[in-house]
């Protein structure tokens, strides 16, 4: 029995078909070349679909798409530009399969529980896995875990920590949500990237300079390579960078107090360079932490690109659904792709 996986980002399309227990059995991607129109990004979706499961029986897609997911409907994505679009059915009709439409941080999130960094975390509830993913990429989404099921609340608009507001203040910078001081306007890696640009605008003496010329532009790492050089400008970036991103941490460890807070995406890479300060700055602000006995874990998401294309989370989305309609009598047979 196989499934595909997909993870449509801001930057590309990741799909790779899987087998029943998440092993990556060929895998494909191309941009994703926003702005368009939905249905032109879906027809590249429904083509790499096609194209890795031909000749093969497959049972379903597991899409993990950013924004609010209603079912099959992506209700609204700021970063795609989305509003009501049937997503579901729109691929159904172009590849032939059932599709199962998730949230991507909440995809990679569950995938992260029942595989990855929070395997086995633990709650009140013996056994029970409890994990909040954050993933800081083009903007800054999230998945919440409990109980090993996901939270995805009233029309799976759950779990979106990057608009959460952070700063209320006249300045704020103003998120692509439209509203100012939201956590994804001040910790994704967009973010990183627009106070790194501010920084060198200030600093011409800056190593941030030689630094983004020699990489061919600013990126995500820009800041952290001149902070670990010793550069002032670049230090005070990336200071004040991991001051926004432990408000949303330990906003979210007071309210969920997690076993585990796993952060994905392209900044996470900087791995201990970012960690070590981060967790020194949430602790003081999580609600009784001098006197806790037990303290959320922070850590990078160990399922890597897996986690990145969704596949152990996007497949888990849909043999969930596909045991629920067993389970009602409803038949989901193997099918095969259209030819494409």
């Amino acid at each position: 029995m196989y499934y595909l996986g997909v993870d449509l980002g801001g930057t590309n399309i990741k799909a790779a078909l899987v087998d029943a227990d998440g092993a990556i059995i060929k895998e494909a991607s191309t941009p994703t070349k926003l702005p368009r129109p939905a249905e032109a990004v879906c027809d590249d979706i429904a083509a790499l679909c096609n194209q890795l499961a031909q000749g093969q029986l497959v049972a379903g897609i597991g899409v993990g798409c950013p924004g609010t997911v209603d079912g099959g409907i992506v209700r609204y994505s700021n970063n795609l530009d989305w509003h009501d679009f049937a997503m579901g059915d729109y691929l159904r009709a172009k590849t032939g399969l059932p599709v199962a439409l998730a949230n991507d941080a909440n995809a990679a999130a569950l995938g992260e529980a029942l595989a990855g960094c929070a395997k086995g975390a633990e709650s009140a509830a013996k056994g029970a896995k409890n994990a909040v993913c954050i993933t800081l990429g083009t903007g800054v989404g999230g998945g919440v875990v409990l109980g090993g099921k996901l939270l995805i609340g009233y029309t799976g608009a759950a779990a979106e920590p990057g608009h959460m507001v952070i700063l209320d203040t006249p300045d704020a910078p103003r998120c692509t949500c439209g509203r100012p001081g939201c956590l994804e306007s001040l910790a994704s890696a967009t973010a990183l990237i627009r106070m790194t640009k501010e920084a060198m605008a200030a600093h011409p003496e800056s190593a941030l300079h030689g630094i983004a010329a020699q990489s061919g532009g600013v990126n995500g790492r820009t800041a952290f390579d001149a902070a670990a050089q010793g550069d002032a400008a670049g230090k005070a970036v990336v200071e004040q960078y991991i001051h926004y991103l432990a408000v949303g941490v330990a906003n979210m460890i007071n309210i969920f107090f997690p076993g585990v807070i796993g952060l994905s995406g392209g900044v996470a890479n900087q791995g201990e360079n970012l960690l070590a300060p981060l967790r020194a700055a949430v602790g003081p602000m999580v609600f009784g932490n001098a006197y806790a006995q037990k303290h959320t874990r922070i850590t990078t998401c160990t399922l890597g690109y897996r986690a990145g294309i969704g596949v152990d989370a996007a497949g888990q989305v849909h043999r969930q659904q596909h045991h629920k309609a067993e389970e009602s009598g409803q038949q989901l047979p193997a099918v095969q792709a259209h030819a494409g």
